[in-house]
């Protein structure tokens, strides 16, 4: 038996590579992704233990609590540790990645070796200096800078180059005196590194007498271990995080890991999208094979095979197409893996990588998953062939008995379609975490899925006729035998659409989604916005405080107002509250804000101990005017306010509370702008002023961009649609496959259909004619699929914006992009038909005619 699946395997070769297929791509995508991700993650494990490899022991502030981001220390606290017994040496340094390093033009980023943003940090002394100086010294002087070699390379750096760069301020002018590598590393991992001197980098990062973290050298005979336990003594433990160096490199590398944690589960869902999608192809391609193998298994079972020999036989090539499949699939995944940085890179995101790392756990999920998913997708048609009948080796024709299971297929599958709509809905509404209503829904659309697959067979002939009928009235008796043949099977043609239809409604789905939360940005800025402009840095970045003051110096702009945003704790309130921050003085120009509660007089006597807040928060959280709420800041400070109003917010411009930029800044740190609203004086241009602005301000920040209402809203349907071409790019992996599947699905029927068409042939159908009754074929099964596709998207996309409606999601139906859609269908069924018509086209006449 095992023989005989060999043989099977080499005497249907084309069946096999094209079955195959669709396990090598999603298979390929799981071994790229992990060999991707795990590259990343030493590239980052490489650069931390450089960056520490000085350092005895490390001293950072400590986060109050989650996204609050950590608030930098007082040279108080340095001094404090210079004197514990055993610090040899003790330096406080400040950095930040929001600077950015400016090409030799002085206007254009400069991408780093690894394409990231810039990491501005202050030099060390020469004990705890991490970096090995290729060409040069540190930095000597306040107009003094040092490169990492990726940089200065990338950017055609030299010693006495004038270096370009700009924190939180405008661009300045430096003299590159040094070229330098964190251990072996040409970059740090992904970004340009610049390296100033201690009283520069404060002074471009606003953090004049600040540090942002204290490294310690310890006296010869002190242990790194000892020396934290006796600095840990001396500092509240509230505060500060005291470890050792090799700790802190440890911790930093698994806060960027888990940060980056969810590149790998973004990527891998594409790759269960693709296995998913093949799968149905397996299953398809088995089903065939197993009713044209009818008479082959029962003449096994005459001969003495039992039904568990027939069932080994079939699980037999399964396993050795899973397996070899697999092998291939992790294989291609070493090529995957560049490509997939490449594709980061495209869409902006270029993501380090030296090398490739190859984990055995990479090597054990690729085989498995491979293995499993085609042994899983061939066990049911398997088990369908046990059943074919030894009488049936003796008839000319015969089909296989319906069984129970056949009779229960129609109750079953809308069971299934049932149970999938629950698990949907119990995600959007069951409340629970994030992670779990996201695998309910995830969950649920599988599920969903494969009940419409099974129900598909019964809406195969109404569809085909309407997808058909233009064809067959356009091109006549081709268009009809086309169309005839797909309904000939209606389960192996649904089965057929049913793997296009899973690509195409998600793609739908996304359309959908995308266009919705275009539509909704739209009408957030409509409603909300009454400023004629608005300002933002175009490398998410905050905008620096002289850039906003620069912008009220522009000639027509009246009032210039920031906005600002920070997170906190509420007493009484689980979990962290986002914050927004206004200049009272004139929130009320450049904001149309809605009221439950209050007024704009609300909004504009904002003060210390003052806010509004937002009509939902207030509403779930039972809030009241003039109820009193103590705020937690990221600082530690604990900040009493009484609520003054409570304002509409669908708009969804400002957060759940509202107060004060002054605020902010004294009790949360926050002292740079998100984005700034201006006006115009009246009777003035916005358009031309908005040139105007943007250009005065882009000489001294290249970063900034001055947009006008109109403008940004463009801007931010920009950013949505980079994001929804990402998405696409990866969902056309299980468009491949699907295609794969029609291509298998025609071969097939052509090989059962040999006789037919050599009858075709016999009384006069051209070549011609054969290619084109295979191609119209092969449209119609991929518009059936197509249809199914956009039905069940838009399904999707309204279910998951129901309980978005709340937060001032609109629903918007992209009709031209669903037409384009089925557009694209037809010319995928084409080119998915060129090699089964060609084949088709080629068959021997006589030999045809003779074929059993």
């Amino acid at each position: 038996m095992v023989a005989l699946s060999l043989r099977g395997l080499v005497s249907r070769k084309l069946r096999t590579v094209l079955t195959a297929m669709a396990i090598v791509l999603g298979v390929g995508l799981v071994s790229g992704t992990y060999i991707l991700t795990d590259t990343m993650n030493k590239s980052f494990d490489s650069v931390f233990e450089s960056v520490n490899r000085n350092t005895d022991v490390s001293i950072t502030p400590k986060e109050q609590f989650d996204d609050a981001g950590a608030t930098p220390f007082s040279a108080d606290v340095l001094r404090q540790v210079e004197a514990v017994p055993g610090v040899a040496v003790a330096a406080g340094s400040v950095d930040s990645d929001g600077a950015v390093l400016y090409k030799k033009n002085g206007r254009d980023p400069l991408a780093a070796a690894g394409g990231g943003g810039t990491v501005l940090t202050s030099e060390s002394p020469r004990e705890l200096d991490p970096l090995r100086y290729v060409e040069g010294h540190p930095p000597a002087g306040p107009d003094e800078i040092v490169l990492d070699k990726g940089s200065a390379d990338k950017g055609d750096f030299k010693l006495g180059d004038e270096v370009r760069l700009s924190a939180d301020g405008p661009q300045e002018s430096f003299r590159l005196v040094g070229i330098a590598k964190l251990g072996d590393q040409d970059s740090i991992a992904g970004a340009s590194l610049a390296v100033v001197q201690l009283e520069t980098a404060q002074r471009l990062l606003d953090m004049r007498g600040e540090f942002s973290s204290i490294s310690v050298k310890a006296e010869s005979g002190v242990t790194p271990e000892e020396l934290s336990r006796r600095i840990r003594a001396e500092l509240p433990a509230d505060r500060y995080n005291v470890r050792t160096g090799e700790q802190e490199s440890r911790r930093q590398a698994a806060d960027l890991q888990d940060q980056l944690g969810f590149l790998r589960t973004f990527l891998l869902a594409f790759a269960g999208i693709s296995l998913f999608v093949g799968a149905f192809l397996i299953v398809n391609t088995y089903s065939i094979t197993v009713a044209q193998r009818m008479r082959e298994f029962a003449l096994l079972r005459m001969i003495g095979a039992s039904r568990r020999q027939v069932l080994k036989a079939v699980m037999g090539e399964a396993l050795v197409v899973g397996f070899a499949s697999a092998v291939v699939g992790f294989l291609f995944g070493f090529g995957l893996a560049p490509a997939l940085r490449a594709l980061f890179k495209a869409f902006g995101a270029d993501l380090p990588a030296d090398g490739l790392v190859l984990e055995p756990r990479t090597i054990v999920v690729s085989l498995l998953i491979g293995t499993i998913v085609t042994l899983v997708a061939a066990t049911g048609p398997a088990l369908r062939a046990t059943r074919v009948p030894p009488i049936a080796a003796l008839q000319d024709a015969a089909s296989l008995t319906r069984g129970k299971t056949g009779r229960l297929r129609t109750p079953l599958s809308i069971g299934v379609t049932v149970i999938g709509l629950i698990l949907i809905l119990l995600g959007l509404f069951g409340g629970g975490s994030a992670t779990r209503a996201a695998a309910s829904i995830g969950a649920g659309a599988a599920v969903v899925f494969i009940g419409v697959g099974l129900l598909a067979s019964h809406i195969v002939r109404p569809l085909a006729l309407l997808v058909g009928l233009p064809l067959e009235k356009t091109r006549g008796v081709s268009g009809r035998l086309a169309r005839e043949n797909a309904t000939r099977q209606p389960r192996r043609t649904a089965s057929t659409s049913a793997a296009l239809m899973i690509g195409v409604a998600l793609v739908a789905f996304v359309a959908i989604f995308a266009a919705g939360l275009k539509a909704s940005i739209d009408q957030a800025v409509d409603r909300g916005v009454a400023a004629s402009l608005v300002m933002q840095t175009d490398n998410f970045q905050p905008v620096p405080n002289s850039a906003s003051r620069a912008l009220g110096e522009v000639q027509g702009v009246d009032q210039v107002s920031p906005l600002r945003f920070a997170s906190a704790k509420v007493d009484g309130i689980s979990g962290t509250t986002a914050v927004s921050g206004v200049d009272p003085s004139n929130v009320n120009d450049v904001f149309d804000v809605k009221w439950k509660e209050g007024s704009a007089e609300q909004l504009s006597s904002l003060g210390h101990g003052s806010t509004v807040v937002a009509k939902k928060f207030a509403d779930k959280h039972d809030l009241r005017v003039g109820r009193r709420l103590t705020v937690q800041t990221p600082t530690g400070q604990r900040v009493e306010v009484v609520v003054e109003g409570i304002y509409d917010d669908d708009s969804a411009l400002l957060a759940d509370i509202t107060l004060p930029n002054d605020v902010l800044a004294s009790d949360f740190n926050v002292t740079r702008d998100s984005f700034v609203l201006a006006t115009t004086t009246g009777g003035e241009n916005a358009d031309a002023i908005q040139k105007v602005a943007d250009r005065e301000l882009s000489a001294a920040y290249p970063t900034i961009e001055v947009l006008t209402k109109e403008g940004f809203k463009d801007n931010q349907a920009g950013q949505v649609d980079q994001l929804i071409a990402f998405v696409y790019v990866m969902l056309s992996l299980s468009v491949i496959v699907s295609l794969f599947g029609i291509v298998n699905t025609l071969v097939l029927a052509i090989h059962e259909r040999t006789r037919e068409l050599g009858m075709l042939r016999a009384i006069g159908t051209s070549r011609r004619q054969v290619r084109q009754i295979v191609r119209y074929e092969s449209v119609i099964t991929a518009l059936i699929g197509a249809v199914l596709g956009v039905v069940l998207g838009a399904i999707f996309a309204v279910l998951v914006t129901i309980p978005l409606k709340d937060e001032g999601f609109a629903i918007s139906i992209p009709i031209g992009t669903l037409i384009i859609l089925l557009i694209l269908a037809v010319i995928a069924g084409v080119i998915a038909a060129i090699p089964p018509a060609r084949r088709a086209a080629k068959l021997d006449v006589l030999r045809a005619l003779a074929y059993e």
